[in-house]
């Protein structure tokens, strides 16, 4: 289902004969350069990417305070990262070899099933959190029974599950194919029609991300014109409730991880969606074969940076993160750490990039 750009060797023979009728431009210099940077890049996201979300595992997990709703979301949240990038060096040793696929069939299934996997999980994880913060702030008092960590759970679960039935048919229909053409042997989809593969786009962008994204969108809206209702309100009284303003700041951060997402993912969906009207011959030529090619290249290389980023989020966004994370430090720090740093550091200006007055409070 998701199929990263690196692995866009059309996998029908419909596309390799189109290829052969038409003469396009040679971009070997550019590719080189492709191949050059991207695995590079690659292997640099996969190390950070997994320091930070195995730290954001291990202060969740080691923290006395057990985990709030929103936390439950963003730790599973964080289990999906560690599968996508535990994936990566083998797309990033696949595109150091010129897309030639060096690892065998099983791998080339399992891991372009865990990269969909974790596409599918992480935009229904943010679908959901997005929920509970809208019922939070805009029918607080309609939905108090339902807002549970036990509800919780068992929604991360059902993502989890969904997650893996959407990627069932890119586990099913990779493999590992030679393409006489380029003389490689590619780990692409091999669809039994073009028509699947069209079918396989659309459910993909639509379902994967045009769908969720809209619902993203207008519960945190929602969301967010609710806060600034209330914030007006408290201002008018002259009053603020302690309760409101921690919720507030968790939700400060929820944003910032849903509006990363959008921004990391968005420019490689459009591609996408390019790619479908390329494919069903809306549009045609070298141009947009070429403009596809390279496209979704930085699409994908910009999507992933979105597996490394949530952690720096947490830190500097997430204050309760913070003390959680020097708490647990403290705890583990065999020269001890003095818990009186917290406080300092809550006060440091160079943690607090939204402000203590915010827009949301």
């Amino acid at each position: 289902m998701a199929e990263p750009p690196l692995l866009n060797v059309s996998s029908s023979n419909q596309s390799e004969n189109e290829s052969n009728s038409t003469i396009c431009p040679e971009l070997d210099d550019w590719w080189d350069i492709v191949y050059y940077i991207v695995p590079k890049y690659i292997d640099t996201i996969c190390v950070i990417g997994m320091l930070g979300n195995l730290f954001v595992l291990f202060t969740y997990l080691l923290h006395k305070s057990p985990l709030k709703i929103a936390e439950i979301y963003l730790m599973n949240l964080a289990i999906a990262d560690l599968i996508f990038l535990m994936c990566l060096p083998f797309w990033a040793e696949n595109t150091r070899n010129k897309f030639n696929w060096p690892y065998g069939s099983f791998l080339c299934r399992s891991t372009s099933a865990a990269i969909s996997l974790n596409m599918y999980t992480s935009i229904y994880l943010l679908v959901a959190v997005s929920v509970d913060r809208y019922l939070t702030f805009v029918h607080t008092l309609n939905h108090r029974r339902i807002r549970s960590k036990t509800t919780a759970k068992g929604i991360c679960l059902l993502s989890w599950f969904f997650g893996i039935l959407l990627s069932v048919p890119t586990f099913t229909f990779r493999t590992v194919k030679h393409f006489s053409l380029w003389n490689i042997s590619a780990c692409s989809l091999d669809f039994p029609t073009p028509s699947w593969q069209t079918a396989d786009r659309l459910l993909f962008h639509i379902v994967g991300f045009a769908l969720p994204s809209a619902a993203i969108i207008f519960l945190n809206f929602s969301t967010i014109r609710s806060l600034r209702k209330q914030a007006r309100e408290q201002r008018a009284l002259g009053t603020k409730s302690p309760k409101e303003h921690k919720s507030t700041k968790a939700t400060r951060l929820i944003f910032a991880v849903i509006l990363m997402f959008l921004l990391c993912w968005t420019p490689y969906h459009f591609f996408v969606f390019l790619d479908i009207l390329y494919q069903t011959e809306v549009i045609t030529g070298c141009f947009w074969d070429e403009l596809l090619n390279f496209g979704q290249q930085f699409g994908y290389t910009l999507a992933i940076t979105n597996s490394c980023i949530n952690p720096v989020i947490y830190v500097f966004v997430g204050e309760y993160f913070r003390k959680k994370a020097l708490e647990v430090f403290s705890q583990i720090c065999p020269w001890g750490f003095p818990l009186s740093w917290v406080s300092f550091k809550e006060k440091s200006s160079y943690f607090n990039i939204f402000p203590v007055r915010s827009s949301l409070t």
